[in-house]
């Protein structure tokens, strides 16, 4: 069973596979990963982040194994992939590596990802703004987070945000001079087994917006509106959220999986 079946398996809710012996799905990823593989990152270029005012979340000591992978279909060349620390399914927030793999089949962008926050569109207005269906929200040229939408998170905020109220993200897509650019769409199929009988398949509004830290290197914002179609194959559960996410470019040399 690879990921085209996978990918099936989810889109059509079909009986869960329960045989010990059901083929792996996690196979062929790039480096190396699998569920249950061992992750070893290297924090020095987390560190400065954080010192240069990062809202990333640095890893916890158990934060060691993947427990979950997925493959993002975008409709672009390469492939966006990424390997789940935590899953965000229960208490924790969202941990993760996210591997994009070029046309040529070579690992070229590897990030380090955390959750900052999530939130639940309440109106029509509001989807299409984090779909960007009105023309305008998700994919503008720049986007604000405000001190005190964050003033529940356990942050440095003094040293985030300093004398300001705000900072800029920069559109990390299209024409900078442009003021709207429609955003990514594509579908993540994530599995949470070995053998792809449990996992989410869900489509994805997507922007990524950067911003340049303090004594340099930069912190990238991604903007994911993420429609659930299926989960564990039962499309009876479904729902949207919007997951505001933090990442931190990561060379791959300080990266071990095995």
């Amino acid at each position: 069973m690879g990921w085209t079946d996978a990918y099936n398996y989810l889109r059509n809710g079909a009986a869960k596979l329960v045989s010990n012996e059901a083929p792996r799905t996690d196979g062929d990823l790039p480096l190396g990963a699998r569920i249950g593989s061992v992750v070893g990152i290297q924090q020095s270029p987390l560190l400065r982040a954080v010192s240069g005012g990062s809202l990333i979340t640095l890893p916890d000591a158990d934060d060691t194994r993947i427990v979950a992978v997925s493959q993002i279909r975008l409709k672009q060349s390469g492939g966006l992939y990424r390997y789940y620390l935590e899953t965000g399914d229960l208490d924790d927030k969202e941990k993760f590596l996210q591997v994009y793999q070029n046309a040529s089949g070579e690992v070229s962008e590897i990030m380090y990802c955390t959750q900052l926050a999530r939130v639940i569109p309440q109106t029509a207005e509001d989807q299409d703004a984090y779909t960007g269906q009105a023309g305008a929200g998700l994919g503008d040229r720049s986007y604000t987070l405000w001190r005190e939408q964050l003033n529940d998170l356990d942050l440095d905020l003094e040293l985030i945000f300093g004398a300001g109220e705000g900072v800029d993200y920069w559109r990390d897509a299209g024409d900078p001079e442009v003021a709207y650019v429609p955003p990514f769409t594509g579908t993540e199929v994530r599995l949470d087994d070995a053998s792809g009988s449990t996992g989410l398949r869900q489509d994805m509004y997507f922007m990524p917006y950067v911003r340049e830290l303090r004594g340099g290197g930069h912190e990238y914002l991604l903007i994911t509106t993420e429609i659930i179609h299926s989960v564990n194959g039962d499309a009876s559960k479904r729902g949207i959220h919007v997951d505001f996410v933090i990442g931190i470019p990561v060379e791959q040399q300080r990266i071990v999986i095995q």
